[in-house]
């Protein structure tokens, strides 16, 4: 679709572009430090993605996608989607807008000093709240829809802590139950949950974990990896969260999600704590009935770190006509006996996908999902486009901030 901004401001706007190329994460950081002064709209961030710097990266690359794009704004709109269903899980509404607005036109003026014109700025102010109201209408949407549909609600709704399972090592799932006792909405597979946690005596953590079961109108079930560093969300979940506590938690949202249709053969491809959209996923054919056959391909270090495993192998057994569940251990233990806790040895990659697709699936026959850390993501994404499987075959999630308008 044509622009509807001023032909004067996409031309001011393009020629920002070296400068958003070479000083764009400046610009992002400088923006969040303005930003987050407020206490109240810092409340609303996911702040682990702040402290290691992820989502001043992910700015720096949308807006400077955004100001290539300024022409031709069609391209934009998955990205718009995902950006406004990551809203809609924060919670954040039309009045906290112009604090964003306030913030990044400031970090502009900062960093680029002289070079930011009067002129300038009008022009990105005239770009930014023209995707803002896109992204508010849009939000607005989201939300009523949630609210019409059964167990379906708007804002923060408290869930008990219904049950707390340990899978492995290192991770734990978490069976959570609305405290009203109503239902819950029907989450699409591959769906993720933003909760607030309330630690004592530090702000409230907010996070976003995918929902790890199939939908079922009752309860939702997380499953979190306590991370390395130790500290922060992960580590309270699997350490003071018991039985009986509360959290908060918004509609779910997030567009890595199964049709409702599916045609084609399934190929479920997951790295480390990357299985949990998978296992939603898969459960959620199986409960259809899903006629295609479904592969699940899974990668982990060893028998410590591998969850759900027993689950799955059930799951295939009981759809043996199917589905099946190939499991790599890259670590395995000398205790770890292949052909029983595992198939493979090593790492997955893209040429052993494609060549086990050329022994049971025609490549260009299947849909494929991807999901795990972005070196795994990378490697497979370069690898399957090297092979010649088209794009839209290939659906991909990387936990953390993405750069969404660069992608698109």
């Amino acid at each position: 679709m044509p622009s509807p901004l001023r032909d004067a401001s996409i031309a001011l706007i393009k020629a920002t572009i070296p400068a958003l190329a070479e000083h764009g994460i400046t610009i992002t950081q400088t923006m969040y430090a303005r930003l987050f002064q407020n206490r109240e709209i810092a409340a609303l961030f996911n702040q682990s993605h702040q402290s290691n710097g992820m989502q001043s990266e992910a700015l720096a690359g949308a807006i400077l996608a955004y100001a290539h794009n300024i022409d031709n704004l069609a391209v934009l709109g998955p990205a718009v989607e995902r950006i406004a269903a990551k809203h809609v899980g924060a919670h954040i509404l039309p009045e906290h807008y112009h604090f964003v607005a306030e913030a990044l036109l400031g970090a502009i003026s900062d960093v680029l000093g002289d070079a930011a014109t009067p002129e300038i700025l009008d022009a990105w102010g005239e770009a930014y709240w023209f995707l803002a109201n896109v992204l508010i209408k849009r939000e607005k949407d989201l939300r009523e829809a949630a609210a019409r549909a059964e167990g379906g609600w708007t804002g923060w709704r408290p869930f008990i802590v219904a049950d707390k399972i340990r899978e492995s090592d290192c991770i734990t799932s978490f069976i959570l139950r609305p405290a009203d006792g109503g239902p819950v909405l029907w989450h699409q597979p591959g769906q993720y949950l933003t909760i607030t946690l309330s630690p004592a005596g530090i702000p409230p953590m907010k996070r976003n974990y995918t929902i790890s079961c199939a939908p079922n109108g009752k309860y939702y079930r997380l499953t979190v990896k306590r991370e390395a560093s130790g500290g922060g969300a992960s580590a309270f979940l699997h350490d003071q969260m018991s039985v009986g506590d509360t959290l908060l938690a918004t509609p779910p949202a997030g567009d890595f999600v199964l049709p409702e249709t599916q045609m084609r053969p399934v190929i479920l491809v997951s790295a480390g704590v990357g299985l949990t959209p998978m296992v939603s996923m898969a459960e959620s054919l199986a409960a259809r009935h899903c006629p295609v056959p479904v592969h699940f391909i899974h990668c982990t270090p060893n028998s410590k770190t591998h969850a759900m495993g027993a689950a799955l192998n059930a799951l295939a057994e009981r759809h043996k006509d199917r589905m099946t569940v190939t499991t790599f251990y890259s670590r395995p233990l000398a205790t770890d006996e292949q052909g029983v806790a595992y198939d493979q040895q090593g790492r997955i990659t893209a040429q052993w996908l494609t060549v086990w697709l050329a022994a049971h699936i025609p490549l260009m026959d299947a849909d494929l999902y991807l999901c795990g850390p972005h070196s795994f993501l990378h490697d497979m994404l370069t690898g399957l486009d090297a092979a010649g499987v088209p794009a839209e075959r290939i659906n991909h999630e990387l936990f953390g901030p993405t750069i969404s308008l660069q992608a698109a």
